[in-house]
């Protein structure tokens, strides 16, 4: 695991255009789903990362029941592998397996093989969405159907490069 004062990312391109791969747990139980929603940046004097799941999500589950989470990126080749990992669920199989994806043990977590950089970050702050604070247009949108988001922030004690 490498110290923060090594990581140099474009940081407003890594979720919305590349999307990431939130994963908790550990590599013996654990599961993974695609993200295109996140923010880096400082809470508390911390380095952050925030993430969004739905309560609906098999990885809700994970984030909850674990002190750590990891937050990687892939190379452009993985999207169709992402794409699957985000429309699957863990509780219908091993989605894993419909992947080129490898699964690989760090240090408080899991991450994959084939990933340029994944950040580890350790849970500081979680938070359900209120549906009543959503501007109209987002929760029709978004929420219509399904519970909103519970927001998880962790602070990035880590991370490791390929």
């Amino acid at each position: 695991m490498k110290n923060l004062d090594e990581l140099n990312v474009n940081v407003f391109e890594l979720f919305n255009k590349d999307w990431a791969l939130l994963a908790a747990g550990s590599i013996g139980n654990y599961n993974a789903m695609t993200i295109g929603w996140g923010q880096l940046g400082t809470l508390w004097n911390k380095n952050v990362v925030t993430v969004f799941v739905k309560p609906v999500r098999c990885t809700h589950g994970f984030m909850d029941a674990n002190e750590y989470f990891t937050v990687g990126f892939y190379p452009q080749e993985y999207r169709r592998d992402l794409t699957i990992l985000g429309s699957k669920s863990g509780r219908d199989g091993d989605k894993i397996a419909l992947t080129r994806l490898t699964p690989q043990a760090v240090e408080h977590g899991v991450t994959f093989a084939q990933a340029e950089l994944t950040l580890i970050c350790k849970k500081i702050y979680r938070h359900d969405m209120e549906l009543a604070n959503i501007p109209a247009d987002a929760a029709k949108a978004y929420y219509a159907e399904e519970a909103p988001h519970t927001v998880y922030v962790g602070e990035v004690v880590g991370f490791v490069e390929s």
